[in-house]
């Protein structure tokens, strides 16, 4: 996270910290400064808890912000009511995130101003828990975790370790700088909640469905310290995964190596390769949608049991094998789903091409992207969809990735509805 690249990431966004009490606090001191660095605007929210432990001075010192502790504060309503400041950052951060703090967000609780923020937002909340190891086992406080994580909750930790109480295991919050970078993958994402827009299905629209979604890239050994990959993040085919599970589908998301949380609501399969990619998608199956948003690579190399050193003879020679197809097998294989969706990024003749794959694959649709150079399609938060059918192509214009993975699931709940559809 010291890098200049992180460092641009986060500069000018808002981050609104809840702390909670623990002895934890001083990690989110630490954390404070490390945002600070960064451009990052923080504003802090304290529980009556952490300030037995530290006190708001040291908050404002290291923030340059007010600190905000008072539900019924007449004087901070009047400069910015409480649910405006969860809605004007980007995101919102607990650390650290208490057993008690954490009960009381799952059950929906707002009897002081933290939780009343957590409730009032309309963006996800990143926590970073911090308890004792027995507390953090404890079926209660998981039952929260997995409470919150359906509701959209990201989390980061805890980490392994010894505890201040003597004991040791899982319950040592994270370090700020894996905090720092989590919330950066996080902004990455895009922290907002899903609208209630016209385009996101509503009403379950896939509810009883089984979607299968493949994401991110492969990669394919050449060494125990090498492999061949490509230059996808996996944002788009996540974002579409969490989208079906939003329209009430029982979501498989098989992904590959990204820097990317788990979306909510999906059970999560994670592969290296494309041959585990290909197993993994025959053992998800049957399925009634199967979208390959995946990029997967179409060779691998025979891998050397141990590290290739470089010598005098040059670069050493790769012998490359094709890998499986995993779109042509499942639009061709007795499994078949009802709709097999595909996508193709291509750099030259991007309707030609896409076309011509959705006769090669046998597939229903190809969701095409342009990733010529200035295109900006991997990694980046936009993209410009091209629907390409047997009925023809339709263009859709540049949208955040969220929305492109909303219009393609409510497209495909009216063709799974519909008779006709191919």
């Amino acid at each position: 996270m010291a890098g200049v690249g992180h460092a641009r990431s986060l500069e000018a966004k808002r981050i609104l910290l809840i702390v909670g009490g623990g002895i934890a606090v001083y990690k989110s001191l630490e954390l404070v400064r490390r945002l600070r660095e960064r451009g990052t605007v923080v504003r802090v929210v304290m529980t009556a808890a952490a300030k037995e432990f530290v006190t708001p001075l040291a908050f404002v010192s290291l923030a340059n912000e007010k600190v905000y502790d008072d539900l019924f504060s007449a004087t901070d309503e009047q400069e910015m009511g409480h649910i405006e400041l969860s809605r004007e950052a980007d995101l919102i951060v607990v650390a650290p995130a208490t057993a008690h703090l954490l009960a009381r967000a799952a059950r929906g609780l707002c009897d002081d101003l933290a939780t009343t923020l957590l409730l009032a937002t309309d963006k996800r909340v990143l926590y970073a828990p911090a308890m004792n190891v027995r507390m953090w086992l404890h079926p209660a406080t998981q039952r929260n975790v997995a409470t919150l994580h359906g509701d959209g909750a990201w989390f980061v930790g805890p980490n392994i370790g010894d505890m201040a109480c003597g004991e040791y295991g899982p319950g040592r919050m994270s370090e700020p700088l894996e905090i720092a970078e989590a919330i950066e993958t996080a902004l990455m994402q895009g922290a907002r909640l899903p609208p209630p827009d016209g385009l996101m299905p509503q009403g379950g629209a896939l509810k009883g469905r089984h979607v299968v979604v493949t994401s991110g890239p492969t990669h394919e050994p050449i060494d125990p310290v090498r492999y061949i990959a490509n230059r996808s993040s996996g944002r788009q085919g996540h974002a579409i995964a969490a989208a079906a599970a939003r329209a009430g589908a029982r979501v498989t998301l098989i992904s590959g190596p990204v820097a990317l949380f788990d979306p909510p609501g999906c059970e999560v399969v994670h592969i290296e390769s494309a041959r585990d990619m290909m197993t993994a998608v025959e053992a998800a199956l049957p399925a009634d949608i199967f979208i390959a948003a995946a990029a997967v690579a179409d060779w691998r190399a025979a891998p050397a049991a141990e590290k290739i050193k470089k010598d005098q003879s040059g670069a050493p020679a790769l012998s490359l094998i094709e890998n499986p197809d995993i779109l042509a097998s499942v639009s061709r294989g007795s499994k078949r789903p009802r709709l097999v969706v595909g996508f193709a990024a291509e750099t030259t003749d991007l309707i030609r091409h896409a076309q011509e794959k959705l006769v090669r694959k046998g597939c229903d649709l190809i969701v095409a992207n342009d990733v010529s150079e200035g295109a900006g399609v991997f990694g980046g938060a936009t993209n410009e969809a091209h629907l390409v059918s047997p009925a023809g192509v339709e263009d859709w214009p540049r949208l955040r990735k969220e929305d492109v993975a909303a219009r393609l699931i409510a497209r495909l709940a009216e063709m799974i509805g519909d008779e006709r559809a191919p």
